[in-house]
């Protein structure tokens, strides 16, 4: 029997998928307590007769369809954790948790694996091999896709590939974005710490200013990007905490500083930490300080396999139509998605859900963020497309 194509039944749908995705988001939970997100997520499984894969942690849910076949193993990943924002949507299925918000799209995220899962269990005698569906805990946190490796899911059976995606709101509802190569950077987090000699604030020719010698090497660890990096070569320094003193006139023995550093080149990743200490280290020399600097690499890029494009293509084009496809260029946020395509080939797309028209095109993590839910369908068979045509 020949069924209709999956982004019509996809679309059919719709209603439901909605739902779905609102009930998520008026109950958001952060990372590592999604507790009745879980439940809600595994009692849809066990709705679509999806096996549930024990885990040894608490939260997040793995789930495996068989088809009929004996075949390779396709793993589809949605995270499900949400941001500590005030929710100020005023929309009707608006966040019941204050504190607590979707503003990343992880709810439609979720919603739209859902989807895939009911589509695909209603073809699972056409499936010629195995999906596992992974709803990902944490990855606001970094950590929730190393928390399901470490579980063993992409083991027993070994996972062949794995597709995700991720909401992207200047991008129009029923475009995707497939991109080659480098999408999303990779993490890093530095902590500086410059250590002087306090004293009074009137009298700072008897110190060592530790406040002067951060504002130095804020400034001047830019240099490394404008002036050590290709100006062709994606890069970024950013500091979002300075701590420093508890009175306006003393000046302290130590000032702290957090940042992050972002880059796509793996050789220029392994690079940053030796540049950032010889530069912050000459510094704050300069300026009769002292400065000690951890460096910690959090998240590698997520970097698309060039071999899978071709594949993905002719899957998509069977959901987006040929005309289907937008360009974005990648960007410096990164996703832990990239934990798996360590271990196995991936693909990581952007799944258009803006829509200008009706104030649907804010940006990840603000507390209006919003999404045009027409998208959801689309998402749910550009998970399941890829799965089938994957498995034949």
């Amino acid at each position: 029997m020949i069924m209709e194509s999956l982004i019509i039944q996809a679309k059919s749908m719709q209603t439901e998928l909605i739902a779905l995705r609102r009930q998520l988001h008026r109950y958001p939970e952060i990372g590592y307590q999604e507790y009745k997100t879980s439940q809600f997520i595994t009692d849809k499984l066990k709705e679509f007769g999806i096996k549930i894969v024990p885990l040894r942690g608490q939260t997040g849910v793995v789930g495996i369809l068989q088809g009929g076949k004996k075949g390779k193993v396709v793993a589809l990943r949605a995270d499900i954790d949400a941001l500590p924002i005030q929710e100020e949507t005023g929309v009707d299925y608006q966040s019941q948790h204050p504190g607590v918000m979707h503003a990343c799209g992880h709810d439609a995220h979720t919603a739209c694996l859902l989807g895939a899962a009911g589509l695909l269990s209603q073809r699972k005698e056409e499936l010629n091999g195995m999906v596992k569906f992974f709803f990902q805990p944490a990855e606001e946190l970094l950590g929730g896709a190393q928390s399901l490796i470490d579980q063993g899911a992409l083991r027993n059976p070994a996972v062949d590939v794995i597709f995700g995606l991720h909401t992207k709101p200047d991008i129009p509802v029923g475009k995707v974005v497939l991109h080659p190569g480098p999408l999303m950077a990779a993490v890093d987090v530095i902590r500086i710490t410059v250590k002087g000699k306090g004293g009074h604030g009137a009298m700072p020719h008897t110190t060592h200013d530790p406040i002067m010698a951060a504002a130095a090497i804020i400034q001047g660890v830019q240099t490394i990007v404008s002036r050590q990096v290709n100006p062709l070569e994606p890069a970024v320094i950013s500091f979002g905490s300075i701590h420093g003193g508890d009175a306006n006139n003393v000046i302290p023995e130590q000032v702290e500083i957090w940042g992050t550093v972002r880059t796509f080149s793996p050789q220029l990743r392994s690079e940053m930490p030796e540049r950032l200490r010889s530069l912050v280290a000459s510094i704050a020399a300069a300026m009769n300080t002292e400065a000690d600097i951890m460096y910690r690499c959090d998240l590698p890029a997520v970097i698309n396999p060039a071999n899978l494009q071709a594949f993905c293509r002719e899957s998509l084009e069977k959901v987006f139509g040929v005309d289907g496809f937008a360009s974005a260029m990648p960007c410096m946020g990164g996703e832990d998605f990239s934990i798996y395509q360590q271990q196995v080939p991936g693909v990581y797309l952007w799944l258009g859900t803006g829509s200008s028209a009706v104030g649907m095109d804010l940006q990840w993590h603000h507390p209006q963020y919003n999404i045009d839910e027409a998208a959801i369908s689309y998402g749910a068979a550009a998970l399941a497309q890829l799965a089938v045509d994957y498995l034949r």
